[in-house]
């Protein structure tokens, strides 16, 4: 018995395990995208940026989702542009709400450049679908969505992100 006991106690010495709690790893997440990522017509925190980042924290993940929305529908060009400038070291996944088409505006060369601009730096790139918004409920405008809306699309991002974080 004895035996046994020392080698196994000289096994768990030979193997070293290291275990790194996911709350100590930070990270943040860039929300890209037009007025359904900054939350048009929804209070602060209504936002599927700011539910998905509690979403995150009470699976234990120490994470900012950091909203770069633009209320007023932003063309890919314009997230192209201040794509730069909102990556902060420790970004590891950005979430692209590419919004409507708008007439100049470039969207397959933009977002294309988007995802290199990612790949470079290692992030991973998640691109919201319009087709998803017409699956949860939506304010008087017909377009945009309720907060139980933006939650709805928060639930959906939520493993993809748990994913995209692994």
């Amino acid at each position: 018995m004895r035996m046994i006991t020392t080698l196994l106690f000289i096994s768990a010495l030979a193997v070293p395990v290291v275990q790194i709690p996911t709350a100590a790893l930070a990270a943040t997440i860039v929300a890209l995208g037009a007025s359904q990522t900054y939350g048009h017509g929804v209070s602060r925190g209504q936002d599927y940026p700011s539910q998905l980042q509690g979403m995150l924290k009470a699976k234990g993940m120490n994470v900012t989702v950091q909203n770069v929305g633009s209320w007023g529908g932003a063309t890919t060009l314009a997230m192209r542009s201040k794509l730069g400038s909102v990556l902060a070291p420790d970004t590891k996944v950005v979430i692209l709400q590419p919004g409507r088409k708008r007439d100049g505006d470039d969207r397959h060369e933009n977002i294309g450049e988007i995802k290199n601009v990612l790949a470079e730096r290692h992030i991973k790139l998640i691109v919201i679908p319009n087709r998803w918004f017409k699956q949860f409920p939506r304010q008087a405008d017909q377009q945009h969505l309720t907060a139980e809306g933006f939650r709805g699309l928060a639930e959906k991002l939520l493993p993809k992100v748990m994913a995209a974080l692994r």
